[in-house]
C-alpha cells in the first residue's frame, strides 16, 4: 500500500492545467481568471450623492436653523451642471445623482422642512465639507489592479467587471468529464432486478457532483464487462473530454475488465491506498488522436467509496485543471471537536469518517458528529455528511478529540 500523500500527489502531478477561454460576464461565474484586470475608469465616475436630500455650501449652514433657496432638483440619471448650486441656495438631490457645481455637502432629507410650495427649505442640522458626498475614482481608479491572476470569479467580482466596462474576460477552461460506470451486475434502466442485479447510482451521483461543482460533463454510459464495450466507451471520452471518470473494475478482482483495457490503451497506475474507504484508485492517461493527454480516474464502485475516492483525489485533479492553484484544491480545511467518540481500530490506514460538522458560536468553535453508518456501501450517512474527517490510525477517538475535516460543501 502507498500513502494518501503519495496517491495524492500523483495524481496532482498529472493534471496539467486547462487552456483559457474568453467567456462573457453571464459565462464566467466560478472560473478562474487566467489574467489581471486592470481598470480603465472610474467608479464611480462622478461625484455624486450617498443620501437623499439637498445639496448645499456647507458654509451656509454652519448655523442652524437656516432657510435656504430651492434653485432646482437633479436625480439620478441628470447632469448636474444644469442646477449650480449659489450661496444661499440648495438643489434638491436623490441617491446616486451627480452632485452639482458649486456644492460641498449634502444634508440629509431627514434634517429639513420644506415650505409648502417648495421653493424653499429649512436645514436643521449643520454639515461638514465632503459630507455624503461619494468622489470620482472613490471606489477604482484607472490603473487599480482589480481581480488577481487566478482569481475564482465570484458574482461579486462579476459586478466589479460590469462597473468598469469589462464584457469579457480570460479564463482557464473548465474541464469536460465524461463518467462511465462498468460491470455486468448494474442495471440503469428500471426495470426489475434480476439474482445478482444491482442498480447503478455511481454514474448519476459523479455527474450530478461534478456539475455541481461546476465541471460540464458527458454520460459516456453504462458499458458491461466487455473488453471491446468498455475500450470503445474510454476511446471516445478521450476524444469528446477533458477527463474521464470510471467507476468499478479497478481493484483485484479476476473480471476487472476496465483495468485490462486501461492497461493496453493507457499510462496507468493501479495503487492501493492506505485509507479506508476508498482504498482501490487507479489515475493516469489515455492519448486521444492529437496526442493530448487525457487524464483517467478509476475510482472504485462501492457508492460511498467511490464518492470519498472523488472528494479526496478526483475534484482536486479536476480543480488544478481549472487552473486553482495548490492551496486552492480543496475547499476547506477546518480542525473541529468530536460531540461523542468516533469507533475504529488500528489498521494502519486513515479513515475518512462521514460527518456533520457545524459552527458552535458559543464556544468559537466547529463541532463534530458522526453522519451515521460508515460501511463503503451505506449511502444514508455520505448523504447526510458535510464533511470528511480524518482519523489517523489508531484506537477510538474519545468526545472531545480535535480532528481535521475535509469539507464537502463551503
Amino acid at each position: 500500500m502507498i500513502t494518501f500523500d503519495e496517491a495524492r500527489a500523483f495524481v496532482l502531478a498529472g493534471c496539467a492545467r486547462n487552456a483559457t477561454e474568453l467567456l462573457g460576464l453571464n459565462e464566467a461565474r466560478g472560473s478562474v481568471t487566467a489574467q489581471e484586470v486592470v481598470a480603465a475608469e472610474q467608479v464611480p465616475p462622478f461625484a455624486n450623492t450617498a443620501v437623499d436630500g439637498y445639496a448645499v455650501l456647507a458654509a451656509d449652514i454652519a448655523s442652524v436653523p437656516t432657510t435656504l433657496q430651492v434653485t432646482g432638483t437633479v436625480r439620478a440619471g441628470m447632469s448636474g451642471a444644469d442646477s449650480p448650486v449659489a450661496p444661499g441656495c440648495a438643489v434638491r438631490i436623490m441617491t446616486g445623482a451627480p452632485v452639482p457645481p458649486g456644492a460641498d455637502a449634502i444634508v440629509m432629507v431627514e434634517d429639513t422642512e420644506g415650505s409648502p410650495t417648495g421653493d424653499t427649505v429649512v436645514v436643521t442640522a449643520s454639515a461638514t465639507v465632503g459630507q455624503h458626498i461619494r468622489p470620482a475614482g472613490d471606489d477604482v481608479n484607472p490603473g487599480d489592479p482589480v481581480i488577481g491572476f487566478g482569481t475564482e470569479l465570484t458574482a461579486a467580482h462579476l459586478g466589479v467587471l460590469a462597473t468598469i466596462g469589462v464584457t469579457e474576460i480570460e479564463v482557464v477552461r473548465r474541464p469536460r468529464v465524461g463518467v462511465i460506470s462498468t460491470g455486468d451486475e448494474l442495471v440503469d434502466d428500471g426495470s426489475a432486478l434480476a439474482p445478482g442485479q444491482i442498480r447503478d447510482s455511481n454514474r448519476l451521483t459523479l455527474r450530478k457532483l461534478l456539475e455541481s461543482h461546476g465541471f460540464e460533463t458527458i454520460d459516456l454510459g453504462l458499458a458491461q464487462d466487455d473488453e471491446q464495450v468498455i475500450e470503445a466507451a474510454m476511446l471516445l471520452g478521450a476524444e469528446s473530454c477533458d477527463a474521464i471518470v470510471t467507476t468499478g473494475g479497478v481493484s483485484m478482482g479476476d473480471f476487472d475488465f476496465v483495468k485490462v483495457v486501461l492497461e493496453r490503451i493507457g499510462d496507468m497506475r493501479w495503487m492501493q491506498i492506505a485509507i479506508r474507504p476508498a482504498k482501490p484508485l487507479a489515475f493516469g492517461t489515455i492519448a486521444r488522436s492529437d496526442g493530448t493527454a487525457v487524464p483517467v480516474f478509476g475510482l472504485p464502485g462501492n457508492p460511498v467509496s467511490s464518492m470519498v475516492s472523488y472528494e479526496l483525489f478526483c475534484r482536486p485533479g479536476l480543480r488544478k485543471m481549472s487552473g486553482f492553484d495548490d492551496e486552492n484544491l480543496d475547499i476547506g480545511i477546518v480542525s473541529g471537536v468530536l460531540d461523542a467518540p468516533m469507533k475504529r481500530r488500528p489498521d494502519g490506514k486513515i479513515n475518512f469518517a462521514r460527518v456533520v460538522c457545524r459552527w458552535d458560536m458559543a464556544t468559537s468553535t466547529y463541532r463534530v458528529r458522526s453522519a451515521g453508518a460508515q460501511g463503503s456501501h451505506q449511502m444514508a450517512a455520505m448523504a447526510a455528511a458535510n464533511g470528511l474527517a480524518e482519523l489517523p490510525d489508531g484506537p477510538t477517538l474519545e468526545a472531545g478529540a480535535t480532528v481535521r475535516v475535509r469539507l464537502l460543501r463551503p
